[in-house]
């Protein structure tokens, strides 16, 4: 529901009755993950996708129908080897989906309003569902925050509230969305209900050290991908606002201090573009050893292999070495600032959700990924055009 928060949050301002269709569980091939959502309002305007078209006609009316009798409802979608007409995912996956109505004066709006809210101002919070129990719990929600305070009650049952309280925590900390089984009364030894958590974090951040063409292109690429990305560079003549008119940050700064002194985590994306020593080795020596996403520096073979002797003699372990991978980004004869920058995000996106880069047509892996919202931390060091 969070990828349309947007839209949605414009909606509860407006004071729009309206029902949420949410993917709340995928198996096989389907065209989109646990979490997106399809909304209908009362006027019948729909925003969002659950499947990239297969099914949003029968979702649709699943909509409609829950903003008429109230009722929030769980249905099953996936292919038919019976009837290849009917209502399904053609392309052999299944996916379950929550229906949710949010009238105006729904009790538990408010937690929607909250949550939608704090999507749309980029804070973390998670929004816990009930997507399998007691008619009277499903669609049932809380809003938790990283430091565990929560908004709403599931009526009744405070065990229960703490307990996935607890639980929606923990995977909001760690950025995944994902279900959990736990009993009504809260007890993680029993199993009678599932409970859906949806986390919004700050987009993640890309930095680019290096104020050069490549790295405007890049910055570009960074951005429509949804990272908030930095440029740093210790020259102020060529890190400028002119230069970089889509970087959310400008720092003027030595880069390895600014990487020491900022802050960074398992979503980080480093991209060094100076392939120059001075500004690469104290740079990589910081970078090596913080728990990243993935961090590529660029540079010819030759600079690679000078910038590997010069971290061996500054201490770098195998281990922290073995993190290297080189060239970065997907061999696509890239030549141009923004075919480089393409093949530099194609490889960070492989890397993040355990992609193998190469042809689909060639390859018999699956075509949608589960990663469990896990980083791989690849580094990879690009030849220079």
């Amino acid at each position: 529901m969070l990828d349309i928060a947007d839209e949605l949050n414009r909606w509860v301002e407006e004071g729009r009755d309206f029902a949420v269709a949410t993917v709340v569980a995928v198996s096989g091939s389907a065209p989109r993950g646990p979490g997106a959502a399809l909304a209908v309002d009362a006027d019948g305007t729909a925003i969002g996708s659950v499947s990239g078209g297969c099914v949003e006609g029968a979702v649709y009316d699943l909509c409609a129908q829950a903003l008429q009798d109230g009722e929030a409802v769980r249905e099953r979608f996936g292919y038919s080897d019976e009837d290849a007409f009917a209502v399904g995912l053609t392309c052999g996956g299944v996916i379950d989906v929550l229906v949710t109505p949010i009238p105006a004066d729904a009790p538990g709006r408010k937690v929607f309003q909250a949550v939608l809210s704090a999507a749309v101002q980029g804070e973390a919070a998670a929004l816990a569902r009930v997507v399998r129990g007691p008619a009277e719990l499903l669609g049932k929600a809380l809003l938790v925050r990283p430091d565990g305070s929560y908004e709403g009650e599931f009526g009744g049952h405070p065990d229960l509230d703490r307990t996935v309280v607890l639980e929606a925590r923990s995977l909001l900390n760690a950025g995944r969305t994902d279900t959990f089984d736990i009993a009504e009364n809260g007890s993680r030894c029993e199993v009678g209900l599932t409970l859906f958590v949806e986390s919004n974090m700050p987009p993640p951040r890309m930095i680019v050290f290096g104020a050069i063409d490549f790295a405007a292109a890049l910055v570009r690429v960074g951005k429509f991908l949804g990272y908030h990305v930095t440029v740093c560079d210790a020259r102020p003549v060529f890190a400028t606002r002119a230069r970089f008119p889509d970087a959310d940050d400008i720092i003027v700064e030595w880069p390895h201090r600014y990487l020491r002194r900022t802050e960074t985590d398992a979503r980080t994306v480093v991209c060094v573009l100076t392939h120059d020593a001075k500004f690469d080795i104290p740079l990589l020596e910081v970078a090596l050893r913080l728990p990243l996403a993935f961090v590529g520096a660029m540079g010819s073979r030759r600079t690679h292999e000078d910038r590997d002797r010069r971290l061996r003699e500054a201490g770098l372990t195998e281990r922290e070495l073995a993190r290297l991978h080189s060239p970065i980004g997907l061999d696509l004869g890239a030549r141009t600032p923004e075919e480089t920058a393409l093949s530099i995000a194609a490889e960070i996106i492989a890397a993040r959700q355990g992609g193998t880069g190469v042809p689909l047509s060639g390859s018999h892996t699956p075509i949608h990924h589960d990663t469990d919202g896990r980083e791989s931390g690849a580094v990879g060091v690009q030849v220079a055009a």
